[in-house]
């Protein structure tokens, strides 16, 4: 089972959506898959229509494995879970905090449903805390958006700052440049930048600004399911191909279907 998160210590910058279409792809590509709302809104519980759990609350999600089972909801789509966040995901830290080995907690949460997946995709919420850092001890990969501005840049270097000092492996990161708008000359370079320093963690695959991945909220689901052939639909397919290549090690990666 592999365990991938969706993650910025930024928020708006297309996190959740990436999480929404990797975790539909994943399992069009025939892949059971399971994504794990961390983020108290819930907006990847929303997109899929799933309602969050009420039971699953406090230390639970990381100590009482049936209840967290119990916690998973079927989604409309063949191979794909949802395990639904609620508002009290907002003290993770508190009750992290209280634990022991805190670090390896959620990996060990996620390890009760090890054989039931081929792969989680984790919705993180926007900062760095105790949370974040049981995510990133967890995570196989680490996908992170980056819009192509100031303040996203400054952003992804204090992430880059906080592995290193935390001991993290960067290689974990897997950065993509979300947003993009080809015709505003700071993103160009704001990208070839960023790409000069950290070549070596970017895809190359990037998202472009789109209304569609807007209307996600709208149609509750994923760009993939009403965008597939549109520039937004065909990045996301891409970044699928990417990621997934990345996660199997540099073996033959599965494919979504649609994909080119």
């Amino acid at each position: 089972m592999k365990i991938i998160a969706c993650y910025s210590n930024k928020g708006g910058v297309g996190k959740t959506a990436a999480a929404v279409n990797l975790a539909y792809a994943y399992a069009q590509s025939g892949a059971r898959t399971l994504l794990c709302d961390l983020d108290p809104q819930g907006a990847s519980s929303f997109y899929f229509r799933v309602k969050p759990s009420k039971k699953l609350k406090d230390t639970q999600f990381f100590e009482d494995v049936d209840r967290f089972t119990r916690a998973i909801r079927g989604s409309d789509y063949e191979n794909l879970d949802i395990l639904p966040a609620n508002l009290t995901f907002r003290d993770f830290d508190v009750f992290l905090s209280r634990m022991k080995n805190s670090r390896s907690r959620l990996k060990k949460a996620l390890k009760a449903v090890d054989g039931d997946y081929d792969v989680i995709i984790l919705d993180c919420p926007p900062n760095i805390s105790s949370l974040s850092e049981a995510v990133f001890k967890a995570a196989d990969r680490v996908v992170v958006p980056v819009i192509p501005t100031t303040l996203s840049e400054r952003s992804f270097e204090q992430l880059i700052a906080f592995f290193k000092e935390s001991g993290l492996k960067t290689a974990k990161l897997l950065a993509f440049f979300s947003m993009v708008q080809g015709r505003k000359t700071l993103h160009g370079e704001t990208m070839a930048r960023l790409r000069d320093s950290y070549g070596k963690l970017f895809l190359t695959t990037e998202l472009p600004f789109s209304t569609d991945v807007e209307k996600m909220g709208v149609y509750r689901e994923p760009a993939l399911c009403f965008a597939k052939t549109r520039p937004a639909g065909r990045a996301y397919l891409a970044l699928f191909d990417e990621v997934n290549a990345h996660v199997s090690g540099g073996k033959t990666a599965v494919r979504a279907k649609g994909s080119p």
